[in-house]
């Protein structure tokens, strides 16, 4: 696999992702062990591209996305959504609450800290349902804030903290299917929303800036002349049926 991506620009500060760009068009691959997802500004190209992909590696394309890693993505009439409706259910499964009472609201950030009862009898538990809360919040910001609150008490959680769990999770549960959607000719332009402590969100908000500023440097200031080369000869293989 590594032969294969040294024609990609592996993403910093995501070791996953792998960008590859002309100046004009741009390909994007995300590697999780076994799992490739490919996709580009080329539908062309980026044929040609699986193509000279499968030449070096036993693939198998699977055509056009529609789970990946936990991540649902249905296509609707106006673009597509990203979502995790099966990976919350099971969740809820993993943590015996999918017949929970869904809750309207969260609690708030502020509200949880070091309390001073009994330490939570099954502490491997927590961490595995905390693990699965902090990779819901892909698809669910809404929630960012209080688990990674809720994270910092991970070494000694007590029975408070697992009250503050169960909340988010009845939380979730009245939540399954929302998710990003993104539209055709959407607008790049990033906007943003909260009503939560500003201090928290500033802080937040400075380190998901910084992950942005690593995608646009490396979307910007590549190097197009030696991927131009690349995608040139892309151009000039044949498609076989």
């Amino acid at each position: 696999m590594i032969f294969a991506l040294h024609w990609f620009s592996c993403l910093q500060g995501c070791t996953s992702l792998f960008i590859l760009s002309d100046g004009t068009n741009i390909f994007y691959l995300l590697v999780y062990v076994n799992d490739i997802l490919l996709t580009g500004s080329n539908s062309v190209m980026l044929h040609r591209l699986i193509q000279l992909l499968s030449s070096h590696l036993k693939l198998r394309d699977l055509g056009t996305v529609h789970y990946f890693l936990g991540i649902e993505v249905p296509f609707t009439g106006m673009g597509l959504m990203l979502r995790q409706h099966k990976y919350i259910l099971d969740i809820l499964t993993r943590a015996s609450m999918i017949s929970c009472k869904p809750a309207d609201t969260l609690v708030s950030p502020s509200k949880v800290t070091i309390f001073p009862d009994s330490s939570f009898s099954d502490p491997t538990r927590f961490l595995q349902i905390m693990g699965a809360l902090q990779y819901l919040t892909f698809t669910h910001t809404d929630i960012c804030l209080v688990v990674n609150r809720v994270c910092q008490f991970m070494h000694a959680p007590t029975d408070s903290h697992w009250t503050v769990v169960k909340r988010i999770l009845r939380y979730v549960k009245g939540t399954t299917s929302y998710g990003f959607h993104f539209t055709r000719g959407s607008s790049f332009v990033l906007h943003g929303f909260t009503s939560a402590d500003w201090l928290v969100v500033l802080i937040i908000a400075s380190l998901r800036v910084a992950t942005l500023s690593s995608l646009v440097k490396h979307r910007f200031h590549g190097n197009p002349a030696s991927n131009a080369q690349l995608l040139a000869s892309l151009m000039k293989l044949s498609i076989k049926p």
